[in-house]
This record gives C-alpha cells, structure tokens and sequence, in this order.
C-alpha cells in the first residue's frame, strides 16, 4: 500500500546522493529544490530499487527517474554499443520532450540519448543505434519493430521506465509492453509511473516489479481561505447543442490559450471547422494525423499563432505547454483521476486558469465525482444567452477603442475624419468607425438557435428526469453550427431541414477531394436510392455532411459503411 506524501518543503538535491556533475547540472538549469515526488523518489531508485509512483502532470516526474537512472548508467560503465536504459512513453511528443530532459540532465555524464517513434524514417534511427547509445526512450510500438528486427538489442538494460502507463494501456499497447518487458534481463529495475493508478496498472505492478517502494503524492492542501487556483464551471446541456453551446461559452470567456478535450478523431475535425468559422484560430491534434502534422500544430500553438488545440486526451498526454488559460471539457471524462490530470494543465506557477465541462444531463453524477476528487465546488452555470455574447463583445470593442485611444499616435487619421465630417455629422463618423472596429475583433453574427435551460436532476421533477430533446435543434445555415460552411444543395435536391430528414456524417472532405457529386454519386449506386432524394450537402476540409430522408437512412449508413469514397473506406454515421 502507498505512503501519500505531503508537499511541505525538504532538503535540496544536495542530500539525495545525486552525482556532484548532476547536481550541478541541475543548479545551471535553474533547480532550486526538488519537488516531493523527487525527494522520495531519487535515494530508493539509486539503490536499485523498483519503483510505483502515482503523481499528476507538472510534479517533475522525469526528473524523478532520469536523474537515478543517468546515475546507475554512469556508475556501471555501460556499455557503449548496447542500450542500457529503456523509457516507454505512449505519444511521440512525450517521447521527444522526455528525450531532450535525459539529454539536458546527462549532458555532464557524456550520456546518448536517442527517441524512437513511430512516424520518423528508420535510417537516422537505425544509424544512431549502429553508433551506440546509453539510453532509448520510444514508444511501444516502435521499440517492439525494432525488437523484431534485431536492431535494438536489450540484453544489457539496467532500467526500464514505464511512463504514463496508464495512457499506454488505453491506447492499446499492453501486449507490446509485456513482450519488450520480456525481451530485457529479469534482474533489471523496473519504474513505473502513472497519473492514475487503476487495477490493470497495479496487475503490471505485481507481474514485473518485485518488492516496488510505492509513491503516491497527496493532492495539494490549500491554506484556509485561499483562493484556488482553478476556476471550475460546468454547463449541463443536451447533446444535439453541445456545439453551439460551446461557441457562446468561449466567445464570453474568450480565452487566450485553450485545450478543449473531445473522446473521438472526428468529433476533433468537426470542432475545429466549427471554431475556425466562428473567428477562432483552432487547430486539431489527434492520433490520426501525420506526424509533420501534428509537428506543425504544435509549433502553432507554442508560438502563439493558434488559440485553441482541439485534442483528444490520448494525443495530448505528455504535452508540455505553458501559459495556458482554459481547459475545456467538451467530452466529460469518465474517471475522476483523468479529469484531475486535465485540469492540471491550468493555474501553474500561482496563475489562474479555468476548467470547463459542457456535461449531458445524465452526466450530472460525473460532475459530483469530480467535486469530490478535487474537493472544490464546480460552478453549475446557465449556457450565455445571445444578449449575453453581444454584451461580452461590446465590452471587448470598448477596451479595444479604449487602448488604442490610450496609445495615441492617431494623428495621421486626422485626413480621414476631416474628409467625412464634411460630409457627415462627427457623431455618424464616430458610430461607423466604432462598428468597423467591432466587427474586426471577430464573426459578430448571431445563433438564433434557443439553447433549453437544463437543471441538474435533483432540481427537477421525476416525471423530467429521463426526458430527452426528441429532435435536432433547427440548425443556423447562415453561421454554420455545424460546419464552417454553407450548406450547399444538389441541383435537384428535394429535402431540407425538418421532419422525415436525416443528417449523416461522412469522415472525408476537400483536403481527400470530396465534391457533391462524389457523395451523390456514392449514396445513389451504393444505396440504391435516386439523387433526388438526397438534400444539402455540406463539404468541409476533413468531413462533410449529407441530408437523406429517415426512412433510408440506415440503409444509407449501412451501404456506405462497407463501401469506399475516393477510393478509401471511411468513417459514417448519424451526425446527431
């Protein structure tokens, strides 16, 4: 059973029994002391002990296992040509970031380090292993491919890292890790760390470290009538207007920098289209992108030129961003340590941030195990009403005028307003450059669409307590709710929006040179249903949307689903 420990102050590095080089190499990085989970992990893992520890993103957890684990290496003499150190991480990003800390760590030692993931040409890795390295941090995958090839040989690994185990298991990779784990000595040390700590974690435990110290870092104990650093606010909202729901959430709390959290890759590229249309700089990020693409919006986001990361939980594990403002759940989590794990993304280094999560109705009982788990009071808030956002951009327009009046330097516009007020009243002049400027802060067209105002269950009585929106809300076409672009209708399209009319989803767009006639084309041969009864046809850049009658549309679904569209099967299904 786990000790949890307290985040009091402690010794410095000094009196770890760290290598002096590697304290002093902590010392030029800036490392004043070391946090709790260093200081409890460091002396046990220099001994050689195995190793449990459970803490949460932004703890120093790879500093907690590199710094014993650079020293191991150094002190056995490694030999130079084989591995002697092996980190598991589940995404290439955790990858590369854990990378570049071991390299910065053990520059003193003269340490190799070299990441290998999946998306990277096999040459350069093939080449630097031939070269020899002390220590590999990859992902499962890879590191099994090169396994099976002979190129990475693990006979002399000393340490084996498994590094956010939990997320490796969700995304599928157990098998792998069981057949590296027997490919290395069995008398090798073996850590194992996790942000959350379920049953399929402790059954690792117990399979492959012997007699493991156990770490768990106790929750941060706030000082009486601190404030916290995270502002916590929920939205109960059903389903069919979830979307719209979020676009008048981040038009009034306008973020500076946010995560919004999504369970599905689709759901991802459709949120993103959604926010782009709305004014938004968002960028998607999931694990079916390339990774040159997710490279590029990483770099994007880092350097200010996206607002918004629409990702899934799994691709952005191990992500290492400063200064961000709001994380957003648009998918609730269903496990409280995960959404503890989120939201620690916000209020660092004593900053405010915000947690959002837009929850369904019948999630109400999540957001209780949340307030539990953080033992904080989750704000229940009504969705904003459109008053409510035309006031939220007022005041933004007012502050813009109000800096830029502030700032001066206005001189060389004196020409313009002295040509206007020839012609029209100063005050006139002064309304109309006041609604240019409101109208340059972002898309000032109003949803029309009536969001329901949804009580949590104990509030309500029995008889609503299993009542659900029976029908999509009426989508805006004019704003594109549900996609940045019009819906566009075929020539002899004979349906619309209303009873009888299905909107279907298809996981393909304009960047895989989807058209109308494509789709047209696919549901009338495939379905065997004429063209004329096929409705709008919305095409954005990963997906599009198309508008069937109700009563043929599973068999539309069902057709497609076993057929290609540019010649490549893809993703279809109902869009509500």
């Amino acid at each position: 059973m786990s000790t949890p420990i307290s985040n009091d102050a402690g010794p410095g590095f000094d009196t770890l029994g760290l290598d002096a080089r590697l304290a002093e190499t902590l010392s030029e990085l800036g490392y004043e002391e070391p946090t709790p989970i260093q200081r409890e992990t460091i002396p046990p893992l220099i001994e050689g002990r195995n190793l449990v520890g459970q803490a949460a993103t932004g703890t120093g957890k790879t500093a907690a296992f590199a710094l014993p684990l650079l020293q191991r290496l150094s002190a056995a003499g490694a030999d130079r040509g084989k591995p002697a150190g092996l980190i598991l991480v589940p995404t290439r990003e955790l990858a590369m970031q854990v990378a570049q800390a071991v390299h910065r760590y053990g520059k003193k030692l003269g340490i190799e380090v070299l990441p290998i993931y999946g998306g990277q040409a096999y040459g350069p890795q093939l080449r630097a292993l031939q070269r020899g390295v002390d220590v590999v941090v990859a992902t499962p995958g890879r590191a099994l491919d090169h396994i099976k090839r002979g190129t990475m040989p693990l006979q002399g690994v000393v340490t084996v890292v498994l590094d956010e185990a939990d997320e490796m298991l969700d995304m599928g990779f157990a098998d792998d890790i069981e057949a590296i784990l027997g490919e290395t000595p069995e008398d090798r040390q073996t850590v194992l760390c996790s942000a959350t700590m379920p049953p399929r974690i402790a059954a690792i435990a117990r399979r492959h470290l012997k007699d493991p110290v156990q770490i768990t870092i106790a929750k941060e104990k706030l000082p009486a009538g601190a404030i916290p650093k995270v502002r916590q606010v929920a939205y109960l909202v059903p389903r069919a207007y979830k979307i719209a729901a979020l676009g008048r959430v981040l038009d009034l709390e306008n973020p500076t920098s946010a995560i919004v959290f999504c369970r599905r890759r689709d759901e991802v590229d459709q949120l993103s289209e959604m926010l782009n249309a709305r004014g938004y700089r968002a960028e998607p990020l999931h694990g079916g992108m390339s990774q040159e693409q997710r490279d590029r919006v990483m770099k994007k986001f880092r350097s200010g030129n996206a607002d918004l990361l629409i990702a899934t939980d799994v691709a952005a594990r191990g992500l290492d961003i400063e200064h961000l403002s709001h994380v957003v759940n648009y998918d609730p989590p269903t496990e409280a340590e995960s959404y503890v794990h989120r939201i620690g993304r916000v209020g660092r280094a004593g900053r405010e941030g915000v947690a959002i999560t837009l929850a369904e109705p019948r999630e109400h009982r999540l957001l209780q195990n949340f307030e539990r788990a953080t033992k904080r009071k989750i704000e229940l808030a009504q969705v904003p009403t459109v008053a409510d956002v035309r006031s939220k951009r007022l005041d933004l327009t007012v502050a813009a005028v109000r800096e830029t009046l502030i700032e001066g330097e206005l001189d060389r516009f004196r020409v313009v307003l002295e040509s206007l007020t020839g012609e029209f009243d100063i005050l006139t002049v002064t309304l109309a450059a006041l609604k240019l400027a409101h109208n340059a802060l972002g898309n000032d067209e109003d949803d029309d669409q009536e969001i329901p105002v949804v009580a949590p269950r104990s509030d309500r009585p029995s008889r609503d307590r299993d009542r659900r929106p029976t029908r999509e809300p009426k989508r805006n076409t004019k704003t594109g709710q549900n996609g940045p672009r019009k819906a566009r209708r075929t020539e002899s399209s004979s349906v619309g929006f209303g009873s009888g009319v299905a909107r279907l989803y298809i996981g393909a767009g304009r960047e895989a040179g989807v058209r109308p006639g494509d789709l047209v084309g696919a549901i009338a041969n495939e379905a065997g249903i004429s063209g004329r009864m096929i409705g709008a046809i919305e095409i954005a850049d990963r997906f599009s949307f198309v508008e069937v009658p109700e009563e043929v549309a599973g068999e539309v679904v069902a057709a497609l689903r076993s057929s290609t569209i540019k010649g490549r099967r893809v993703t279809v299904r109902r869009a509500d």
